[in-house]
Parts: C-alpha cells; sequence; structure tokens
C-alpha cells in the first residue's frame, strides 16, 4: 500500500510541474491553484508513505515517476524536444524506479 502512495504521489507530481509551468510564473489563476493542490496532494501522500518505507527509495521513486512523466507529458502535449537519448534515458529512470520497488524497502 505504501509504494502505491508514492506512485500516486509522483504522479501528483508530474501534475503540479505542468501547473508549475502553465500558471506563467503564478500569473495565471487556475494553473495555480491546481498546482497547489497537486504539490498538497503529492508531498502528503510522499508523507505517509514514508511511514512505513526507507526514505531514499521512496524519494528517489517518487521523483523519478515526476521526471519521467513530465518529460512525457512536455513532449506528447507541449511540444518539447523529443529525442532518442531523451526517451533511452526516460526509460532508464522507469527501470530504476521499478527495481527501487522490487527493492523490498518496506519495514
Amino acid at each position: 500500500m505504501a509504494w502505491l502512495l508514492v506512485v500516486v504521489a509522483g504522479l501528483l507530481e508530474t501534475g503540479f510541474a505542468v501547473c508549475l509551468k502553465l500558471s506563467h510564473g503564478f500569473t495565471r489563476l487556475w494553473p495555480t491553484v491546481a498546482f497547489a493542490c497537486f504539490a498538497l496532494g503529492s508531498f502528503g501522500l510522499l508523507t505517509l508513505s514514508l511511514k512505513k518505507l526507507d526514505v531514499g527509495a521512496a524519494y528517489a521513486v517518487w521523483t523519478g515517476i515526476g521526471g519521467a512523466g513530465t518529460a512525457i507529458y512536455g513532449m506528447v502535449f507541449l511540444g518539447d524536444l523529443v529525442s532518442t537519448l531523451k526517451l533511452v534515458s526516460i526509460a532508464l529512470v522507469l527501470v530504476g524506479v521499478v527495481g527501487l520497488q522490487l527493492s523490498g524497502s518496506a519495514h
């Protein structure tokens, strides 16, 4: 259950990173509100998961999911550059995330 919280928190991290860009420096109301909601949800779920998980593995998975998700979203929806190296790098991050989840760091 704790790993599921980390995964959802990582997805919410993607949401807050995208909304941060869309807020244009907090000058647009609704992306700013969405940013705050995603950020609170993400940090809240990460905090709950840390009651059962090692901080290093949980934090690495959280940031890995958030980073990979944000990069993919940017390429698909925001016109960010797509390159073979970027796609391979994202795949390596996701492999690392899976490895950390399988490492059995739950107490």
